[in-house]
């Protein structure tokens, strides 16, 4: 079933559900081994298919859905009250909001509700509220590993394939203004002539 598309898998399930249903005994099982053959897919499975019973598509079940309109409702609230923070904080902030607004007449959550809420994980959370985040013009962000890196190139230790350091050119830099008499500091720069870099060392000179 792999080399079919979706639009494919569709139309060749409906058709051979019609079949299969309005089938004998012995037909439906000549279907059902016709059907297998072209799909590959278990005889249980397919068997569903057929009945009406499942979605076309490998290895998805419809989702069973949790969450109702009352926890989505309740769940927006919060996340107005939190100035609208992201998933993962909000996760984190519910139980003490949940009980604050309780306190203060803010929310009235029956038990069950506020247990839904509270089991809600932040990527759950992110996603009951796409809906009224895109209503308020907020696009969803894709996000893209490693962008950083991407952008700005960056050396490993694996990666330095310079030549080996050549000879060295040493020079003194007096910090002595117009007079060298006294105290002053001097400056020891190191230059490596292949590699263009400089290292300085100061020392203190007394004259």
């Amino acid at each position: 079933m792999g080399g079919l598309s979706m639009a494919t898998r569709k139309e060749l399930t409906a058709a051979a559900g019609v079949r299969y249903r309005h089938s004998d005994r012995a037909k439906k099982a000549r279907i059902l081994d016709e059907f297998v053959d072209i799909t590959g897919f278990h005889r249980k499975h397919a068997m569903r298919l057929l009945r009406g019973q499942e979605d076309a598509r490998p290895g998805r079940r419809p989702r069973r859905r949790i969450y109702n309109e009352a926890e989505h409702n309740a769940l927006v609230l919060l996340w107005e009250a939190s100035d609208r923070i992201c998933g993962k904080r909000l996760k984190a902030l519910m139980p003490a909001l949940i009980e604050a607004m309780d306190r203060h007449g803010h929310l009235d959550l029956a038990p069950e509700i506020r247990a839904k809420l509270l089991a809600m994980s932040a990527a759950t959370i992110d996603r009951v509220l796409v809906p009224i985040r895109e209503k308020l013009g907020r696009k969803r962000r894709r996000h893209t590993a490693h962008s950083l890196r991407r952008s700005v190139p960056i050396r490993t230790s694996a990666d330095w394939n310079d030549p080996a350091p050549g000879f060295v050119e040493a020079d003194l830099v007096a910090h002595s203004g117009l007079s060298a008499r006294g105290s002053f500091i001097q400056t020891l720069v190191l230059t490596d002539r292949r590699r263009a870099t400089s290292h300085g060392l100061r020392v203190c000179s007394r004259v």
